[in-house]
C-alpha cells in the first residue's frame, strides 16, 4: 500500500516579520539569519528531527539553506537528506529557496578527491546535485583557498559552474582580504557573479577584521555570511553552569570538546552574559545580534539541534543596535 502523498501547507505570514539584506551589491537578498546543515542533518539525527528543523526554518521566513559536499556524518549524507526533504516537501517551493553547496576540503580518496583543481570542483557540483535531486544550486562556493593550484584554474572551474548553469552565483569561503581581492578581479574579468564570502566569525574570532576579508569585501560591494555565530554553542547559556547531557559537547565532540571550555573563557561568556542580561536579550540573541550591528554581514548562519533554537536565533533580529560602550566593552572582554 501506497504511502499518502506527504503535504506542507507553509505558513502563509512567513515573509512578515524576517529581515532580507542584498548579498554586498547583487540582486540576491539574504534572510539575516539561514539555515547552516553542517550539523544536525547528518546519520545520526533522525528524518523527523530534520524535518521539524527545515519546517520551523522556512515557516519563519528562513529561505536560505547552506551545505557543502563534506557535510554529514558521513560525508555527503547532509545532501541527501536535504534533497530527500526538498523532493518530499518543497517541491512547489524551490523558487523560494536559496541552496548553497560547497567543495574544497577532502570529499573522496585520491589526488581528485579535494583543494581547487577543475577536475575536483566540477566533479563535485555534479555530484551534490545528485544528491541534493537538483539541476542547480543558487550559490557554489570554493570552500578553501588551494595555494597549490592557480587562482586562475579555481576561479575558472566557478565560472563554468555558472556557464553550465549549474550555479546562479559564486562564492569563497574561508579566504582572506588579499587572496579574496585577487579572486574577484579573476572573476570580474570573466564576468562571473561572484557576490558573497563565507567565513567564521563571532565575538570571540574576529579573524575576518584582522585578514583584511571583511572590510575589503565591503569595499568591493561582496556579502558576507558568517558561521559558527555562538562558538558551536559558548556563546549561549547552555555552558554557563557546566555541561548539559544532551549538549553538542557532550552528543557530538568532534568539533567541540570539554577542554574547550577553560576557566578563562568561562569568565567571558559570563561577562558577556550579564552584558547581554542588561540589555534584555539573552547571550545567544547579543551574540547574533552583535553580528549585524553594522551592515557588513549579509546573513548570520545558524545550526540548530531543535526547533525552539531557530525561534530564538531569529529573536536577535528585535535589537540589533548597540550603543559605544557597548561595543567597546564586548570588544575588551574579547581581547582578554
Amino acid at each position: 500500500m501506497f504511502e499518502p502523498t506527504a503535504i506542507y501547507a507553509p505558513n502563509p505570514h512567513r515573509y512578515d516579520t524576517m529581515t532580507y539584506n542584498r548579498a554586498g551589491t547583487s540582486g540576491l537578498k539574504l534572510p539575516a539569519v539561514s539555515l547552516g546543515f553542517w550539523h544536525n542533518f547528518g546519520d545520526i539525527t533522525p528524518f523527523d528531527q530534520m524535518k521539524s528543523l527545515v519546517f520551523t526554518a522556512f515557516d519563519t521566513g528562513i529561505t536560505h539553506f547552506d551545505l557543502a559536499n563534506n557535510y554529514g556524518p558521513e560525508p555527503g549524507q547532509a545532501e541527501k537528506n536535504c534533497g530527500l526533504l526538498l523532493a518530499k516537501y518543497f517541491r512547489h517551493h524551490r523558487d523560494e529557496l536559496v541552496i548553497s553547496t560547497k567543495a574544497g576540503y577532502e570529499m573522496w580518496a585520491g589526488p581528485y578527491g579535494d583543494l581547487g583543481s577543475r577536475k575536483y570542483l566540477l566533479a563535485s557540483l555534479d555530484q551534490s546535485l545528485e544528491r541534493l535531486g537538483l539541476d542547480y544550486v543558487d550559490i557554489f562556493y570554493h570552500h578553501h583557498p588551494d595555494p597549490e593550484t592557480p587562482l586562475e584554474e579555481t576561479m575558472g572551474a566557478l565560472a563554468q559552474a555558472v556557464n553550465s548553469g549549474k550555479a546562479l552565483y559564486v562564492g569563497l569561503s574561508n579566504y582572506d582580504g588579499p587572496t579574496m581581492e585577487k579572486a574577484a578581479a579573476i572573476l570580474a574579468e570573466l564576468h562571473v557573479p561572484f557576490i558573497i564570502n563565507q567565513n567564521k566569525y563571532n565575538i570571540l574570532d574576529r579573524t575576518v577584521e584582522k585578514n583584511g576579508l571583511k572590510e575589503t569585501a565591503f569595499k568591493l560591494g561582496k556579502g558576507l555570511i558568517t558561521f559558527c555565530p555562538l562558538a558551536q554553542g559558548l556563546l549561549t547559556n547552555r555552558y554557563l553552569n557546566g555541561i548539559p547531557a544532551d549538549s553538542r559537547m557532550a552528543h557530538d565532540p568532534r568539533f567541540l570538546n570539554d577542554s574547550a571550555l577553560t576557566e578563562k573563557l568561562h569568565k567571558q561568556v559570563m561577562d558577556l552574559n550579564n552584558l547581554a542580561a542588561e540589555r534584555g536579550q539573552t547571550l545567544a540573541e547579543m551574540s547574533l545580534a552583535w553580528r549585524l550591528h553594522d551592515g557588513k554581514v549579509t546573513s548570520v548562519l545558524t545550526g540548530a539541534s531543535k526547533p525552539q533554537q531557530i525561534l530564538d536565533n531569529i529573536g536577535a533580529l528585535k535589537n540589533t543596535h548597540f550603543n559605544d560602550e557597548e561595543l567597546k566593552l564586548i570588544d575588551e572582554i574579547s581581547a582578554r
